[in-house]
């Protein structure tokens, strides 16, 4: 047997870190007290030799820490998590017998919808904001419990929450760890703050039928900002809860008995037929103002299945009676010795100033006017552009399609006026939740797919798709989502089936990320994710047409 340690040695942050010891079994909550004034925002977790912690941790080990605060996604994650539980305590207080349900991100908040016997109203968003102060000012403890299933999924039904209960039957593992808040139970995948104490950033405010909930950005996590509203992808998020009861399915539970009772091949039929008329509206739409309309911009974020969407919206444009011609935004690359770079020194090709922007607005102004061009190929192995002949020319009438990340910045097509753009923002947003409580962002979604599609096109390996991912956001953030309310239409690229389909290809990648990895957590998170869903075993199903077969393969 070995001799217990009296203390433990701790490397405190990453490279050139403080080093000290610690009375073995010292709580990582204790130690990150010393270290609160290093922090803009609180500290609500940490990394253990890698691992993502709780604060309640204990070290028994030497270890390297690095603590998480609100400027971190993971800081972010379990902010969030915690507030909204925090509100659902609050709900039981104010609101007896309601039923919270956390729907989605929103602007720069989540909303959230009260459902009770009554329509939620302005004062009461009022009495919840207070009651989840005053619980903020107790401190009380998320004590977190390690249950027998059938003892939680009995705990849950008897809060009405069913719907946590029927997930759960599928669980392999006979216990489960649950949070209890003041003597309310709920389980969330993923990691809490301490204690309400550390909650004190946020605001409720009310927005029919609902409320959003307020909390510090990554980028300030010191402040609350004020809410950015955005009506168009509010609007995209009821049509898919319209879809969602379509088809039968507003959560994982639901999803799952679907596809236990042998119904995911009409559930897949179902939600691309709905795919494939709202790609037949947007159509619809640019040809009623044919005579207005020249170009056609569709922008949106990594895996979002931009290109098979615009694949689909030329042919129903076709079927309309229009001949649209696309553009690639690629062969307007700047040659390689002029490309920006990025914070870290990097070749930035998703910057703007990455694309000759006035030979490309040269080039439209002249095609709209009916004057022939040449157009430009560029050549990635050389990195420069070269000029083959390749000769364009547009009749009236006729779009022009364009598909490219900044396609909802003015500054692109500067030259061309509003009046004859018509621009459509791609995502997939996902329409179903775990449960009531546990969202699914929509980030995890795409990232998903992204690593499938990364692994079956581009040879590359799920710990090098996710170490990339946090740059790619820095992009979307930078070049797309600020322009989302710019858009003429939006169209929603989620399928409500698709992570019963991606779970059969993307745990095999996931698991085989290394535990020394600094991807690991992730890829942990995620498998956890997807322990969720039934596999889905009809891809004979899918149409080849599909935006799954972006990622998946023919």
């Amino acid at each position: 047997m070995g001799i217990k340690k009296d203390t433990v040695r701790v490397k405190i942050g990453t490279a050139g870190g403080e080093v000290r010891d610690f009375p073995y079994g010292t709580t990582l909550l204790a130690i990150s007290r010393e270290y609160e004034g290093h922090h803009p925002s609180p500290i609500l977790a940490a990394r253990v030799n890698g691992e993502l912690r709780e604060l309640t941790h204990a070290l028994t080990e030497d270890a390297t820490l690095e603590f998480l605060d609100l400027g971190t996604d993971d800081g972010q994650r379990i902010y969030i998590r915690s507030l909204s539980f925090l509100l659902v305590r609050a709900a039981e207080d104010v609101l007896p017998g309601a039923q919270v349900s956390i729907e989605h991100s929103l602007g720069n908040g989540l909303y959230v919808e009260v459902h009770g016997t009554r329509p939620l109203t302005e004062e009461d968003v009022v009495a919840l904001e207070r009651r989840m102060r005053e619980l903020v000012e107790k401190d009380l403890p998320f004590k977190k419990l390690r249950l027998p299933l059938a003892e939680a999924q009995e705990i849950f039904r008897r809060q009405g929450q069913e719907e946590k209960a029927e997930l759960l039957r599928y669980r392999k593992k006979d216990y489960l760890n649950v949070y209890e808040l003041a003597g309310r139970y709920d389980y969330f995948y993923g990691y809490m703050a301490p204690s309400t104490g550390f909650l004190r950033l946020f605001a409720l405010r009310f927005y029919l039928p609902g409320l959003i909930l307020l909390y510090p950005s990554k980028e300030s996590p010191g402040a609350l900002p004020s809410y950015r509203d955005q009506p168009k992808l509010a609007a995209i998020f009821r049509e898919s809860e319209r879809w969602g009861e379509i088809l039968g399915v507003s959560d994982v539970a639901s999803l799952n008995r679907l596809i236990a009772g042998g119904y995911g091949p009409e559930l897949i039929r179902i939600a691309e037929a709905l795919h494939e008329k709202k790609i037949a509206q947007i159509a619809d739409q640019i040809t009623q103002n044919r005579e207005r309309i020249r170009l056609v911009l569709i922008a949106g974020p990594s895996s979002s299945g931009k290109t098979t969407f615009a694949q689909r919206l030329y042919i129903q444009l076709r079927v309309n009676g229009l001949r649209p011609v696309t553009i690639s935004l690629d062969d307007y690359f700047v040659d390689r010795e002029h490309t920006p770079r990025d914070e870290n020194g990097e070749l930035d090709f998703e910057a703007l100033e990455a694309l000759d922007l006035k030979l490309f607005n040269r080039h439209l102004v002249q095609l709209i006017q009916g004057e022939e061009v040449e157009v430009p190929v560029f050549d990635f192995k050389r990195g420069c552009r070269t000029w083959v002949g390749r000769r364009l020319k547009v009749e009236p009438g006729q779009p022009i399609l364009i598909e490219g990340i900044h396609g909802l910045n003015e500054k692109l097509t500067a030259s061309i006026p509003k009046d004859k753009k018509f621009k459509v923002y791609v995502s997939a947003l996902t329409q179903l939740n775990v449960d009531r409580h546990n969202r699914i962002p929509t980030t995890d979604t795409r990232l998903l797919r992204r690593i499938v599609r990364d692994s079956k096109y581009r040879s590359a390996q799920a710990e090098e798709t996710i170490l990339r991912w946090p740059s790619v956001r820095r992009g979307e953030e930078r070049n797309i989502f600020p322009f989302q309310e710019e858009a003429d239409a939006l169209f929603n690229s989620a399928l409500v089936y698709e992570l019963a389909v991606l779970k059969r290809y993307a745990e095999p990648l996931l698991a085989a990320v290394p535990e020394k990895s600094p991807a690991y957590g992730q890829a942990k998170i995620l498998l956890k994710f997807l322990s969720y869903f039934l596999s889905l075993d009809a891809e004979a199903e899918i149409p080849r047409t599909s935006i799954l077969r972006e990622f998946i393969g023919f």
